[in-house]
Parts: C-alpha cells; sequence; structure tokens
C-alpha cells in the first residue's frame, strides 16, 4: 500500500493555491484542491501554474491512475479568473498559462474527475467541462457562463468543446443568456455525468476512482488520445486574441468593453456595453469579408 502525501513543492514551486495531495482517500488517486474559498476559489495566474505543475506532476507519476480535480469548501469548485487580481492592468488577459492548464487536463493521458460542489461558473465552468467525467453536488452546483455579463471573451476550444459536450444550440444559450443551470439540470444536458448528495459525494467520488484505477491504463491512455482529437486541432489553431481583435480592436483599449466589464463588476454595478456595439466590425468573420478575400 502507498502511503497518502501532501506535495508542497515542486520543482521550486510552492503549492499556496491549491492543496495536491496523492493517494487522497483512494491509493492511486491525486487529488488537486483549489483552495481560495475567501474568493469562492477564483483563479489567479499563479493559481493555474501550480495547477499545470500538479498535472504535470501526476502524469508523470506512474503509482497515480486518476486524478481529482476540486474546490476547497462547497460554496464553489471555482468562480473563474478572480477578476480583481490587477485590477490597474490592461483588461487583457493573460492566456497562456490559462490554456496550458487547460491542455494539461487533455494532455495526460490518465481520466481527470471534477468534483463539483458550489459554484462552477464562468473558467470555473470551462474547468470542469475540460475534465474527463463530473460529479456534481445535488445541493450545492450551479454551472454556467459569465463572458457575455463582464465582457470577458472565449473562442475556439473554450467554445467548442462546450458545444461538443452539450449541444450547439444549448452550448449559445449558455453562452449568450449566461444563466445559472442545477446539478440535476447538468446531468440533464449532458454537462455532468451524476448529481450526488452532498453527503454522499465524496463516496461516489471515491468509488470512481476505485473502478479506474483497476482499469487497463493502455486502454484509457487510448481512449483519451482519440477523444482530445478535436480539442487539440482547435486549441492549436485558434488565437482568441486574433478573433477578438478581428471583432473589436478596441476592446481592450482604455476606456474599452473589456475595462467597462472589469470595473463594473468590481464596483457591484450593472455594466453598460450598449454604447459599444458601435465598435463591432467583424474584419474577415462575415460571409461578405470572406466571399470579398476569395
Amino acid at each position: 500500500m502507498v502511503a497518502a502525501q501532501t506535495v508542497t513543492d515542486l520543482d521550486g514551486l510552492e503549492m499556496r493555491e491549491i492543496i495536491y495531495q496523492k493517494h487522497h482517500r483512494v491509493e492511486g488517486a491525486a487529488w488537486i484542491t483549489i483552495n481560495r474559498p475567501d474568493r469562492r476559489n477564483a483563479t489567479t495566474r499563479r493559481t493555474w501554474r501550480e495547477i499545470e505543475a500538479a498535472i504535470e506532476d501526476a502524469d508523470k507519476d506512474v503509482t497515480i491512475g486518476v486524478v481529482v480535480l476540486t474546490g476547497q469548501g462547497d460554496k464553489a469548485f471555482c468562480a473563474g479568473g478572480d477578476i480583481g487580481e490587477h485590477p490597474d492592468e490592461e483588461a487583457q488577459p493573460s492566456k497562456n498559462v490559462r490554456i496550458r492548464a487547460h491542455g494539461g487536463i487533455e494532455d495526460i493521458l490518465k481520466p481527470v474527475i471534477a468534483r463539483v460542489c458550489g459554484f462552477a461558473v464562468g473558467g470555473g465552468n470551462h474547468l470542469a467541462y475540460h475534465c474527463d467525467l463530473t460529479i456534481a453536488c445535488e445541493e450545492h452546483a450551479q454551472f454556467g457562463q459569465n463572458g457575455a455579463r463582464v465582457a470577458s471573451p472565449a473562442s475556439g476550444h473554450m467554445v467548442q468543446d462546450l458545444a461538443a459536450i452539450v449541444g450547439m444550440k444549448k452550448a449559445k444559450e449558455l453562452w449568450y443568456l449566461c444563466r445559472r443551470y442545477s446539478a440535476k439540470q447538468a446531468v440533464d444536458m449532458g454537462l455532468a455525468n451524476v448529481a450526488i448528495p452532498h453527503d454522499k459525494l465524496d463516496e461516489e467520488v471515491d468509488q470512481w476512482c476505485r473502478e479506474i484505477v483497476v482499469k487497463s491504463p493502455t486502454c484509457l491512455a487510448v481512449f483519451k488520445y482519440t477523444f482530445r482529437d478535436t480539442y487539440l486541432w482547435l486549441r492549436d489553431h485558434t488565437d482568441m486574441g486574433a478573433v477578438v481583435g478581428d471583432v473589436n480592436p478596441d476592446f481592450y483599449g482604455e476606456g474599452g468593453e473589456a475595462v467597462e466589464g472589469k470595473y463594473a463588476f468590481l464596483e457591484r454595478r450593472e455594466p453598460n456595453f450598449v454604447k459599444f456595439r458601435k465598435n463591432i466590425i467583424g474584419k474577415g468573420l462575415r460571409d461578405e469579408d470572406i466571399i470579398q478575400d476569395s
């Protein structure tokens, strides 16, 4: 039997914003817990670096057969990016570290389970649906997107992956309306696998881990490699910044739409997005532009 281990440092990177545990609860299971409950487990650049490092470590560790990703407490799995992390900086995100962490979830050829208790919204919803499996708390889990509410766009694999999971019409509903969905609704649309009562949640996660760690690792790796083909193409061929620039070159500029969305959130007021409609040009994205260029 392998002893449980809490990893506090990986190649000089101290685990400050996540808790990384190996052989936690089930031998062969690694748990990565976002540990920022005071911020509803909203992620910073450092959080993403730590998640990326932990996933890479679990990938290399031959004693690990499954990874569980969750958030500390029962208020939030992950409430998305911490929009107040650098309030005085330009609003444009530092995308690479987040995309690398998402990519790590796809690249690790071991199943990753999202244990969702509380909010999984915005980037938290991305994180949950990038995982291979999702086990949701029946009473507390809530899923949804925030992008259009706070002027935080996504494109490429972030958008298309959701469409592949729940279907195009439902994905558009999530992205356009920014509503919240219960665990049962998430299961019904295919966003989660099961909804489990809170007092049975960890027991269910443990059972799934036990079933996975005794399966053929080669088969699991082949299945995951096959499932990820579409994601990898979209990840490698779509530049979110380029898409945003084509639609609205001033989006991230001083007094731009991204700044309005960010500060409206921080100031707890409704954003005024109507004034920015005049900035939408959609260069190269509309059919007539494509026809003229061909």
